[in-house]
């Protein structure tokens, strides 16, 4: 019987895709389910949802306790097979308040701030002294354990757990998985290229991972996906056009030659060239939603509680396999079963014109062995270009974190693409600093 640990277990929708997705497969249906989170309303709620689930679509076979607060962390992880993390240090209040309304008073927007920026900076320094806490656990108490990681920013994350938390750990993201079908589909080209049948190439960065081939039955479609892109946005950019949701990754494979796998929200601000106070007009015109993070974030918690009484009081609750990876990862070593996707890990070798000390989104298989990594090989230059701009304040961001250096925190911001664009390198320093005074205690202190 394996034992699975979901950190974070308070996320209630969240846990039901990952651990009902478990429930559906075969070396996972009896597990122990230790679910862990600091909020215990949350975490009641999330235990009673999985208890009727278990019941429901899995005949009570799996074993389900609950763990609350730091003291019973080793309790929690005591054993376990597989580590699942889904935690937001500090929530919307204080976290993303603080990373969104700060940078306001400096003119510097975003949309969703949870990866890169100024935003995805911060994120990361109050989230890595928790996740080291979480390795610190493991090493002791489940030292063989997978860590699969859920939280943002991945990259920066990941590679805190893999270089200096000595477990074994992937990162795990849904972009890549809703790529093609989302990008085959806002052209209206799914009937002519069943997604399905399409076969495809990507590599590159979280959130900034490239589609390099796109083909079906043997024919490179890429040219004319490119061609209706391309005139889709000349027809949406025009006066009274009509906008779409995915007019910045559109211009950015005009103007770069491939597609993105994160959504136009987020590489509008990995990117100096969009959000811009030079030119406001792009905002508009390119359907750019700033602050659409914290909006988000109200629509979920006013929507909570309409969404517990048919996910935690329903007894007739049921579950369809979601299109995450993680149980299917999970199962593969469980069984034996081979499954292939696409993981965050670090890269040795697998993209040879992106730093060693990188973490790089490529092809993996998992088996009884564990997670194998796969070459992807070199990037287009011009892709690999975008990719290091962002690598940079992951690196910086780390080192931060690591050696609590308040130096490398202004390095990390001060390379940032957008907020390089729009601050000068005074201001950049002086909101650093205003950051880390708005987090007090949220942050070790810094030197």
């Amino acid at each position: 019987m394996a034992k699975i640990t979901f950190l974070g277990a308070g996320s209630s929708v969240f846990a039901k895709n990952v651990l009902g997705d478990c429930m559906f497969k075969p070396g996972l249906r009896d597990a122990h389910i230790a679910l862990y989170d600091i909020d215990p309303k949350r975490l009641r709620e999330s235990r009673l949802m999985l208890n009727t689930l278990n019941k429901n679509v899995n005949k009570g076979k799996a074993t389900i306790t609950a763990h609350h607060g730091k003291a019973q962390l080793r309790t929690a992880l005591k054993g376990a097979d597989f580590v699942v993390n889904a935690i937001q240090v500090g929530g919307y209040k204080p976290s993303t308040v603080i990373d969104f309304e700060v940078p306001k008073k400096y003119g510097l927007r975003q949309t969703i701030a949870d990866t890169l920026g100024i935003g995805g900076i911060f994120r990361a320094l109050r989230t890595i002294p928790v996740m080291m806490d979480f390795a610190s656990a493991i090493n002791k108490v489940c030292p063989d354990a997978w860590f699969l990681n859920y939280t943002n920013p991945m990259c920066i994350l990941t590679a805190a757990l893999l270089r200096h938390g000595d477990v074994q750990a992937v990162g795990l993201c849904h972009s890549v998985q809703s790529c093609v079908p989302g990008l085959i589909g806002n052209l209206g080209l799914e009937k002519k290229y069943p997604p399905g049948e399409i076969k495809w190439k990507i590599a590159g960065i979280n959130h900034m991972a490239w589609l390099l081939e796109m083909s079906h039955n043997g024919k490179d479609i890429y040219p004319e996906v490119r061609k209706a892109a391309a005139a889709k946005n000349r027809k949406a950019r025009r006066k009274n056009g009509e906008k779409h949701w995915d007019m910045v990754r559109f211009e950015i494979m005009r103007h770069f030659g491939y597609y993105v796998t994160e959504s136009s929200e987020h590489n509008a601000e990995y990117m100096p060239y969009w959000i811009k106070s030079a030119a406001p007009e792009l905002i508009d015109e390119l359907n750019i939603p700033l602050d659409e993070y914290p909006r988000r974030c109200i629509r979920q918690i006013e929507g909570w509680e309409a969404q517990r009484k048919d996910i935690v009081t329903n007894k007739k609750l049921t579950h369809a396999p979601s299109h995450e990876y993680g149980a299917s990862i999970m199962n593969a070593i469980a069984t034996n079963e081979p499954f292939g996707f696409h993981g965050n890990v670090m890269n040795t070798g697998l993209i040879p014109n992106l730093p060693e000390t990188a973490c790089v989104e490529v092809q993996c298989v998992a088996n009884r062995a564990g997670v194998h990594r796969c070459h992807a090989g070199v990037l287009p230059e011009q892709l690999a270009g975008l990719n290091r701009t962002n690598i940079n304040v992951q690196l910086l961001t780390l080192e931060a974190a690591m050696t609590r250096r308040k130096d490398a925190i202004y390095h990390a911001a001060m390379l940032d693409p957008h907020t390089a664009a729009e601050l000068t390198l005074d201001q950049i320093r002086s909101l650093c600093d205003d950051l880390i005074e708005a987090h007090g205690r949220m942050l070790p202190t810094y030197r």
